[in-house]
């Protein structure tokens, strides 16, 4: 079983649960709050030194970082994962977009504005540039839906599943979805998936929390 070290709100970590989600595959979850310093403890970097989630344990004492690699991992040999040459690279070219256009703009405004206390006023010099670019890559993604259903393949795939990531969250980061039908109708594409599951949702007893006592966050300083 997969142990996935994992943070409830975070978008990169979401994708990993849902493409977890929607291949039925089980793992054990252990909620890692990067906002208190859990990834930064020796403990954790020791894992993976950058000090990141989402980590995949995919064997006792071997680690994947990186969302996207992750992605690929775990929905290699199934219909998430492309076959053909061209439609891998098809996806995989959607997937590093997704890393340069969507995930520092929009993700950065959501982590920003949406979990940390106090975040809008500490990045006001950042967000309109944030907007600029995450509205520009939005634009590039509705030209693209316009045409197609998702965005590799003609069906779901590892591909979809990173884009949703952040863009199912940004209406919550002051972005406007409303001038973006094609992305709207794609979004309630992927949110009827069977097996598909929200970022809230939590596998039940399988998950884990990490020590969370005043000796361990001192430590995660």
């Amino acid at each position: 079983m997969y142990k996935l070290y994992s943070m409830q709100r975070s978008g990169n970590s979401y994708k990993v649960r849902l493409a977890l989600a929607l291949l039925n595959a089980p793992y054990r979850a252990i909620e890692i709050d990067i906002l208190r310093g859990e990834s930064r403890t020796p403990e954790f970097l020791a894992k993976n030194p950058s000090g990141q989630v989402p980590l995949l344990e995919v064997e006792e004492g071997r680690y994947l970082a990186e969302s996207n690699a992750i992605l690929w991992y775990v929905a290699g040999g199934t219909p998430l994962a492309p076959e053909s040459r061209i439609e891998r690279a098809e996806a995989l070219q959607w997937m590093f977009f997704e890393q340069h256009a969507l995930e520092p703009n929009i993700g950065a405004a959501y982590f920003w504005l949406a979990l940390v206390k106090g975040g809008r006023d500490l990045q006001t010099h950042a967000l309109e540039d944030w907007m600029e670019r995450g509205y520009a890559a939005l634009q590039v993604m509705e030209n693209h839906l316009k045409t197609h259903e998702y965005f590799a393949t003609g069906q779901l795939t590892v591909a979809d599943i990173a884009v949703y990531g952040y863009t199912h969250v940004a209406d919550r980061c002051d972005y406007d979805l409303a001038t973006f039908p094609a992305i709207r109708t794609w979004l309630r594409r992927v949110e009827q998936t069977p097996g598909f599951v929200s970022m809230d949702w939590r596998p039940g007893a399988e998950v884990d929390e990490v020590d969370t006592s005043p000796s361990r966050l001192e430590a995660a300083k």
